[in-house]
């Protein structure tokens, strides 16, 4: 940007929100625009949440116009949303490191400004949050205003109705700001989606109610009247909009209102913003507002990898790759047309795990539940149990909603129901809040629960095959990458049974044994490939399954004493290593030579998933050097024990002598 460009930018002078009460109506508007231009511009290079953010762009600036979140209190639900609030609460000049090591969070992160009030990622939890912000100062003089922005795709996870059903119960001033585009990530689905087109098509409801209230004021009759005009009042209520639903729960409903007029938000929002008592202000919003690649595919453009700024087409290092989604939606859809019984689910989410073609050429069998992850495998429990072969698919990270329901309705009921897990382990720029570190742990502990991770395309064809051949749950996991190339001889997926991929090119003894699970397999065999380049023998082992393991190739490594390292993308704590470890102990197995690598006990940075993988030692060099130091340290070991020995035999000798 020029000297002149700068400082004809708004956008660029602005280093506080305090600054935008200085603007006029003309200027907010061009600040909107600029603010719209800038995300374009650094998504375009390095990926991220497009559509969402230009679709707030107006609303983020009329909230930091009225309310003063250098005090108040304000929570974005999910949080993907929050890039023009980066950009007004003095984050510009860095916002070109978004989503890049040791850079910006693409998510609200309190560590980067007071602005961001929580680490947020997941949908549903922003109306509870802010209920107890509210809370905790009810009484309190001076009390911070709290806002909560939340969308229409994320009302109607059940966490946001708790939410909802406590917050009704405020003594003061709470506003709940619901942002309504009509998509998710695709397009909303379900009873609340239609009641809020239904409010969409039909008059703005706040200015009739006070109409009707001013008529029933001044008009000066009986009080039968009276009340038969309140009832008619009432029965206009429920005819001309869906608002009664918040209003029956307890809140003032405002709305719909254009998210765009920026006159029109900092007018009501200033007379909501001083109301003692809960208020819920619905504001009509166009994803990817601004941008007309965005605006006509708001789905691909929810978060695109990088594109180029004329036209929106993708950039791709690598283009004849394929990712493990696409590789999971070919298997899925060869897979249904030989079993009808087959049916796909997912929580909002039928692009991001590869359910589109699916949804195409089985529409019947494929159900989106909304952001409801509980729901999902609680309703594919009850499929299960009239015949059907439930496969949800969901990124390993929002598995963790579900719990509950994997436990109680999949393996207590032992409901043959399939969980495929996109997105398990590093998965880049999302960072700790997408991070799929913890499926193993949390399933592992819960009976009748098999877990696979296949290594190549093959095996997710062998692994999806044993699961819909089970009598109970399974998990299957694969990363957010490119698909390595399928080992030779791939063979079927046999329960609990492991895999030799690399033996010692001797035949002998290895000096080293790598046991991999999952994507870490390819991990295992570059390092093996630099380990016998300095002239050792290593083995390489695909696990296949981390529940139940093979317990006859943990006896096998494990008897020759020499080095055995577990890989894993996954945490440390509970994990694949942990499960490899228990099992040798519970066999009275010698563990001295055993290293877990996986992810440490602590939350990862967003970077590239290269980078991340190279940070956790979970690298091929990083496997290298643990393997180089486990065979060091035995060497010592053994100089040690040597010389100990043999100190020992000359004190005997000694002893003996006299």
């Amino acid at each position: 940007m020029t000297a002149r460009e700068r400082k004809e930018s708004l956008l660029s002078n602005i280093t506080s929100p305090h600054q935008l009460r200085r603007l006029n109506e003309q200027q907010l508007n061009q600040l909107a625009r600029e603010l719209r231009e800038r995300v374009v511009e650094v998504v375009a290079r390095g990926g991220g949440h497009l559509a969402s953010n230009l679709g707030v762009a107006e609303l983020t600036v009329a909230l930091h116009y009225v309310f003063d979140f250098a005090t108040d209190r304000l929570v974005w639900d999910v949080g993907h949303q929050c890039y023009p609030h980066k950009l007004l609460t003095g984050r510009n000049e860095k916002f070109d490191t978004l989503r890049q090591a040791r850079g910006l969070s693409g998510f609200p992160n309190p560590a980067e400004s007071p602005y961001d009030v929580f680490c947020t990622g997941h949908a549903g939890a922003a109306i509870s949050t802010a209920c107890g912000l509210a809370w905790a100062s009810e009484n309190a003089p001076n009390a911070p205003k709290v806002v909560a922005v939340v969308g229409d795709a994320s009302i109607v996870n059940g966490l946001a109705f708790e939410g909802l059903n406590n917050a009704a119960l405020l003594r003061r001033q709470f506003l709940i700001i619901l942002n309504d585009n009509s998509m998710a990530i695709d397009r909303t689905h379900g009873a609340m989606a239609h009641a809020l087109d239904r409010i969409r098509t039909t008059a703005t409801y706040s200015g009739i109610k006070q109409s009707t209230e001013q008529l029933l004021q001044h008009m000066p009759l009986g009080e039968n009247i009276n009340k038969a005009l309140r009832n008619i009042k009432a029965g206009l209520k429920t005819s001309i909009h869906g608002g009664q639903i918040f209003e029956n729960l307890g809140f003032d409903y405002y709305g719909p209102i254009d998210g765009h007029n920026i006159p029109e938000l900092i007018r009501v929002l200033r007379r909501l913003s001083d109301i003692q008592r809960p208020v819920l202000l619905h504001v009509h919003t166009q994803k990817g507002r601004g941008c007309q690649y965005a605006v006509d595919d708001p789905c691909r453009f929810h978060s695109p990898s990088a594109y180029t700024l004329k036209d929106g087409k993708a950039v791709f290092e690598e283009k004849k790759r394929l990712q493990w989604t696409a590789a999971f939606s070919e298997t899925l859809v060869e897979l249904a047309r030989r079993d009808d019984r087959i049916v796909a689910m997912t929580a909002a989410m039928p692009d991001g795990t590869g359910l589109i073609e699916f949804r195409n050429e089985f529409p019947a069998r494929c159900i989106d539940v909304g952001i409801g992850e509980s729901h999902a495998v609680a309703m594919a429990a009850g499929l299960a149990r009239e015949g059907k072969r439930p496969i949800v698919a969901m990124y390993s990270t929002f598995m963790q909603r579900a719990y509950d329901q994997v436990f109680q309705e999949l393996c207590l009921n032992k409901m043959p129901v399939m969980l495929c897990l996109d997105r398990a382990g590093l998965v880049g720029g999302d960072g700790a809040v997408h991070h799929g570190f913890a499926d193993i742990s949390i399933m592992r502990s819960l009976p009748g629960m098999v877990l696979m991770a296949p290594c190549d395309q093959s095996e997710l064809k062998a692994a999806m095959t044993l699961g819909l051949s089970l009598r109970g749950p399974c998990a299957i996991r694969y990363p957010r990458d490119f698909v390595p190339e399928s080992l030779p001889n791939c063979t079927p997926f046999e329960l609990g049974q492991s895999r030799v991929v690399l033996a010692p090119p001797t035949g002998g003894i290895a000096d080293a044994t790598l046991v991999c699970y999952g994507a870490m397999v390819q991990t295992g065999m570059a390092a093996a490939k630099q380990l016998a380049a300095g002239g050792l023998n290593p083995c390489v082992i695909n696990a296949r399954f981390a529940k139940p393991m093979d317990e006859g190739m943990v006896v096998r490594v494990l008897s020759s004493g020499k080095p055995v390292v577990t890989l894993e993308d996954h945490s440390a704590a509970g994990g694949f290593g942990s499960a490899f470890l228990e099992l040798a102990c519970d066999r009275g197995l010698n563990t001295a030579n055993v290293r877990v690598l996986g992810l440490p006990d602590r939350f990862i940075a967003h970077a590239s998933r290269r980078e991340q993988l190279a940070e956790t030692g979970l690298d091929a060099a990083g496997v290298v050097a643990t393997v180089l130091d486990m065979i060091q340290l035995g060497a010592s070991h053994r100089r040690y024990k040597s010389v100990a020995q043999t100190r020992s035999a000359d004190a005997d000798a000694t002893q003996r002598k006299y």
